[in-house]
């Protein structure tokens, strides 16, 4: 009989843990407490407590209750799964801004906004400068009489469009820059990413340089706020001392008047009242779990939190590789390590966040990209084997190397092996143009240079292997 699974939320995550359930032979219910799409199987469903059976120990069941058009229902499922992420209840901080109860103008959290219509002459400040805060400021700009973005340690602005004009993640994002990023010392990384941050525009003739730039954060990737400075639109601020009935005093003593709209992007928190503190606890926008993902101290691995995480990078591989681990873990035929050396991880995991993201609560859940993948497909027997595909596949291992890291990667081998993967990598770089390319043109017959550095590239690496093989 296929083991009852639990899945709370239809996001992004829930419905790839849906998925994932459904490959493993497993019987997920969601349930989705919006009418939003991806809440197609249990409409406007709270989730009001999940609690462990009498028998946990042995069974490791749990006891779910919910509410559905005011009626509250229980029932018993073999392993549960929460999808509900981190983007839950909107942060704003009002008591860091002295003088909001005065303010005659409009604020609301950026979550609320929609659409530039109805802001047309207002003079609109934004605080905070990360991808709400700057995408809602590049747009009202366009409508707005003037708008002021402000920020209290600056951040890095990139284009989304990187080398020879694709999209940035497929250019950043490979295994051959996470080497490098790895083996070279921290001071030589950290310089090297501002070099690169700065290659677009100098940040700190924008006002907008990082105060501590030598930690890593997420970029703001956003095309449009560079030249809607440059144009006079946006005017990037100070952090916000206090507030009048109509203006807005910085802490470098500037003064902007007739204020008219305040919109809060200063992210978000995330907590879980349908679960006991003693199951996940949330402290300081942090939760204490193995791989951002397992409670360590269970008798039974049958709760997990997919997407609880802010990778450098897309989250839909990323949440995919997590439940395809878990569902496994749910299944028996993945285990788990003894609690100790779960905690001791986690303890090892935290002190290398803090010390490559710092210690701000926005960067609790940040990890390394393709680190974490590989990890996570280690532990399903998914993680391409580079050393036996430099002599049977050299061309793919070339591929893989220094190419985008994707999805496709990790359905080579292993459990959801897909025949069409090897295609699949070797075609996406096509696939990403072939939208682009509306007008015909004449094939260049020039040999691309970028194909020699990467040959280069694939025989520094082999000789450095070869060399640790010696050494070792």
């Amino acid at each position: 009989m296929a083991k009852k699974v639990a899945v709370i939320g239809a996001g992004v995550s829930g419905l790839i843990s849906l998925k994932c359930c459904v490959d493993e032979g497993l019987e997920p219910t969601c349930f989705e407490r919006t009418e939003d799409i991806g809440g197609v199987w249990r409409f406007k469903t709270t989730v009001l407590s999940v609690r462990k059976c009498p028998d946990f120990s042995s069974s490791g069941q749990w006891k779910v209750v919910t509410q559905s058009n005011g009626k509250e229902q229980s029932a018993v499922f073999d392993a549960v799964m929460v999808c509900s992420g981190h983007h839950v209840l909107p942060h704003i901080p009002l008591k860091s801004f002295p003088g909001i109860e005065r303010f005659k103008g409009q604020y609301f959290h950026s979550r609320q906004y929609k659409h530039p219509d109805g802001f047309e002459g207002k003079r609109i400040l934004v605080i905070g400068t990360g991808n709400s805060g700057s995408d809602i400021a590049a747009e009202l700009s366009k409508k707005a009489a003037q708008v002021f973005i402000s920020t209290r340690h600056g951040t890095w602005v990139m284009s989304r469009i990187s080398e020879d004009g694709y999209p940035w993640d497929s250019v950043f994002h490979t295994r051959f820059r996470s080497m490098l990023r790895n083996v070279l010392p921290q001071t030589v990384v950290k310089w090297m990413i501002e070099q690169q941050m700065n290659r677009w525009f100098n940040h700190e003739n924008y006002g907008l340089e990082p105060q501590n730039k030598y930690v890593m954060k997420e970029p703001v990737l956003n095309d449009d706020l560079p030249s809607r400075v440059l144009y006079g639109a946006i005017k990037v601020k100070s952090t916000v001392k206090e507030l009048t009935e109509t203006s807005a005093i910085f802490e470098d003593g500037t003064v902007e008047e007739n204020i008219d709209v305040i919109v809060f992007a200063t992210g978000y928190t995330f907590s879980f009242p349908f679960l006991e503190d003693s199951l996940v606890k949330v402290e300081n926008n942090m939760v204490s779990l193995y791989k951002y993902i397992f409670p360590a101290h269970l008798e039974k691995s049958t709760f997990a939190c997919i997407g609880l995480i802010q990778p450098l990078g897309s989250i839909f591989p990323t949440a995919e590789l997590q439940a395809r681990w878990v569902t496994r873990v749910f299944k028996g035929l993945c285990s788990l390590p003894s609690e100790r050396t779960m905690m001791m991880d986690m303890i090892k995991r935290n002190e290398k966040r803090i010390d490559l993201f710092g210690k701000s609560q926005s960067q609790t859940l940040q990890t390394n990209y393709v680190d974490y993948l590989d990890e996570l497909a280690l532990e399903i027997g998914a993680k391409p084997d580079f050393c036996s595909l430099l002599f049977k596949d050299p061309k793919l291992a070339v591929r893989l190397y220094f190419g985008p890291c994707n999805s496709y990667q990790y359905r080579l081998v292993g459990p959801g092996q897909w025949e069409g993967a090897r295609s699949a990598i070797f075609t996406q770089k096509q696939r990403i143009l072939k939208p682009l390319k509306t007008r015909s043109l004449k094939n260049s017959s020039n040999f691309p240079v970028s194909i020699l550095l990467k040959i280069l590239g694939l025989l520094a690496v082999v000789v450095a292997f070869f060399c640790q093989l010696q050494w070792s």
